[in-house]
């Protein structure tokens, strides 16, 4: 049935109460093994003291999240301080030239944090692929690129290029991968753009605006060159309407979501705990499975944060960038499922959308997933553990069709149309459940471990099998149910209920119909005298 298919609100107050509860109860398992082995000696090198005054130790074990909010925290806010700076003079002394003004910035920013040869390496890279693109064939506009992407994630290559980066700057190797990595694939999205351009070529200038745009430049997210071409040259900045008071809320929002992180992160060492397989052994079902939960919840939050800093900045030049991802609480569904929605875009726009046509052919599906996980294999390092992530996700997604095509057949479709929209949002959330899951033990063996991945698996299918399958598997479908509900409310305001047209009136001069039916009867004459009377 539609997406619209409503439920009953005791149902759905249900559903909350068993959630919510089941989030509670895990929670206090996973708090008492942190304060229980807080001082273990496998913990020393990444639970550090944190806040001393309640006597509580911190899990450090996220490098990404530390150097965030300590080392590169003082670097950021002061190089994106300056780009708000020039961009806004800018926007107001000549708002035509803002864009060159962003590339200059942005050249001169990484200079003095990488040094010339640095800015002379991507400079190369740049003029590589643009030379490429002139030609307009995009088979070796992709061979061109992706070899490219390749030179970083292999010897000799690799150690040759890190040789250009010279100097004491402490965050020096972290910017290499970032700004070299995601600048061939802005090179590689503005050569494909190119070679869809029916007459002329972009200019090599178009290019450098573009790829030294510096909130994107070390860290992303990508944005397609079309977009970005767009949105940079809009001759009138014009603000919509409380898009300032937005902006304002979603910073409160980003600072929040820190303090909660931070907090987290003194109460439940969620990252340093599945590095240590002897423990997890001793864990109860509830806090392995709730460890499982909260590490992906927690990467949405980080990506979701870290992006969101750099969103805000580029809102501020009247950009559009590309939306945080999707967090795990809110999909149920390989389609949907990414941790970076601008490298999502890019494949989407470049490699899934354009070998897999309308998605409706098994064959040209299979293609399009396996060319679309192979460049994301190669972008995020070719690995065991990433190759097998890569075969899970790419066969989730492809299955996810095949059972679709499957039961939209007969007599699937004539049984679903004679239930009601209730029963069949129910049916279809049982099945979502165990999908749901295939997501989370996908994933989770690319953000902490293989054995943590089996571990968590184990115990769920077979160990904890029935009591703890079924229990799990029930407050997994009260979730996607939730999901569910959240997605009916979102397409009523996107696309609401048209209000039905009310009733004709009968004409004027037509005296009312009898309720049977049966012709009214002719009035009597009226007596002269009386008619003259009135």
């Amino acid at each position: 049935m539609g997406v619209k298919a409503a439920l009953p609100r005791y149902e759905l107050y249900l559903y909350h109460c068993v959630l919510y509860l089941a989030l509670l109860w895990a929670a206090s398992w996973i708090y008492d093994a942190s304060s229980s082995n807080a001082n273990r000696k496998t913990f020393k090198p990444s639970v550090k003291p944190g806040w001393y005054y309640i006597g509580r130790k911190m899990d450090t074990a996220d490098f990404e999240w530390v150097m965030w909010f300590s080392t590169f925290c003082e670097h950021i806010l002061f190089a994106l301080s300056g780009h708000v700076l020039f961009a806004k003079i800018c926007s107001l002394l000549a708002p035509q030239y803002r864009s060159l003004v962003f590339m200059a910035y942005g050249m001169l920013a990484v200079f003095c944090s990488m040094g010339w040869a640095y800015l002379t390496l991507v400079l190369s890279h740049c003029v590589l692929l643009y030379s490429i693109s002139l030609v307009k064939l995009r088979w070796l506009c992709f061979a061109a690129g992706l070899s490219t992407l390749a030179t970083f994630r292999m010897e000799p290559f690799l150690s040759w290029q890190a040789g250009f980066v010279t100097g004491g700057f402490e965050l020096r190797h972290v910017f290499f991968y970032g700004g070299c990595g995601f600048t061939v694939m802005r090179c590689m999205s503005f050569a494909l753009e190119n070679c869809d351009r029916k007459e002329g070529n972009l200019s090599f200038l178009e290019l450098l605006k573009y790829n030294f745009y510096l909130p994107f430049f070390y860290f992303g997210p990508v944005m397609t060159f079309d977009r970005f071409y767009l949105q940079a040259n809009i001759p009138s900045l014009i603000r919509k309407e409380r898009e300032m008071w937005n902006l304002s809320i979603q910073a409160l929002i980003n600072l929040a979501a820190i303090l909660v992180v931070d907090v987290l992160f003194h109460f439940l060492y969620i990252l340093t705990i599945p590095s240590d397989v002897k423990l997890l052994k001793h864990l109860s079902d509830w806090a392995l499975i709730g460890l499982a939960y909260i590490n992906l919840v927690y990467d949405w939050v980080k990506a979701s944060v870290m992006f969101g800093v750099i969103n805000t900045v580029s809102r501020l030049d009247h950009l559009d960038p590309p939306q945080p991802p999707k967090c795990i609480t809110k999909l149920y569904v390989f389609s949907e499922t990414h941790f970076d929605r601008g490298i999502n875009d890019w494949l989407c726009k470049y490699v899934y959308n354009y070998l897999g046509g309308k998605h409706d052919n098994a064959l040209e599906e299979l293609t399009a997933t396996l060319c679309t996980y192979g460049v994301t294999l190669l972008w995020l390092g070719p690995g065991w553990v990433v190759l097998l992530w890569a075969f899970l996700n790419c066969f989730g997604l492809n299955l996810e069709l095949w059972v679709t095509t499957f039961f939209s057949m007969e007599p699937f479709v004539s049984i679903e149309m004679s239930m009601s929209a209730a029963m069949s949002r129910r049916i279809r959330a049982l099945f979502n459940t165990f999908n749901y899951w295939a997501i989370v033990l996908f994933n989770i063996l690319a953000l902490n471990s293989l054995d943590f991945a089996k571990m968590v698996a184990k115990r769920l299918f077979l160990k904890g099998f029935p009591l703890t399958t079924v229990m799990v598997m029930f407050v997994t479908y009260c979730l996607v149910q939730l999901i569910k509900e959240s997605e009916r409310r979102q397409a009523l305001i996107d696309d609401p209920d048209p209000i039905p047209p009310p009733p004709p009136a009968p004409p004027a001069g037509d005296p009312p119909q009898a309720a049977d039916g049966a012709a009214t009867a002719p009035p009597p004459p009226l007596d002269p005298s009386k008619e003259k009377a009135e």
